[in-house]
């Protein structure tokens, strides 16, 4: 299974990295994910928004999951998010798995990859 989800990942940087460039890794997806929830388009952000821009990236992947329900935006066009339940504690493959396949869903859903595969969510 962390196999299967290591070479979707894989695919899914590939086609990233046709736009954005090589180089890029689980933390960058996030940031770029982050900027597309944001849907600001292009702007220089400080090292706390970069931050805030991951933790609406986490927000959004695991929202499909239950962990989180989308609440609106402020007046700054920021996503807010009610988290619903705790996540189990995991350790650090298990988180890098749940992101990871999380990501791929993500991008799939929105029709940037298509996967092979017909697996659906499972929740952790």
């Amino acid at each position: 299974m962390d196999y299967d989800v290591e070479i979707k990942f894989q695919e899914v940087l590939k086609k990233i990295e046709t736009v954005f460039g090589g180089g890029l890794d689980t933390q960058s997806v996030l940031f770029l994910i982050g900027v597309q929830e944001l849907e600001l388009g292009y702007k220089k952000f400080k090292k706390h928004e970069k931050t805030d821009l991951m933790h609406v990236a986490l927000c959004t992947l695991l929202e499909p999951y239950g962990y989180y329900t989308f609440k609106g935006r402020d007046e700054s066009n920021w996503p807010h998010f009610e988290l619903n339940k705790k996540l189990p504690a995991l350790n650090e493959r298990e988180q890098q798995h749940l992101i990871k396949q999380a990501i791929i869903e993500y991008f799939t859903v929105n029709d940037f990859f298509e996967s092979n595969s017909k697996e659906s969510i499972e929740t952790v």
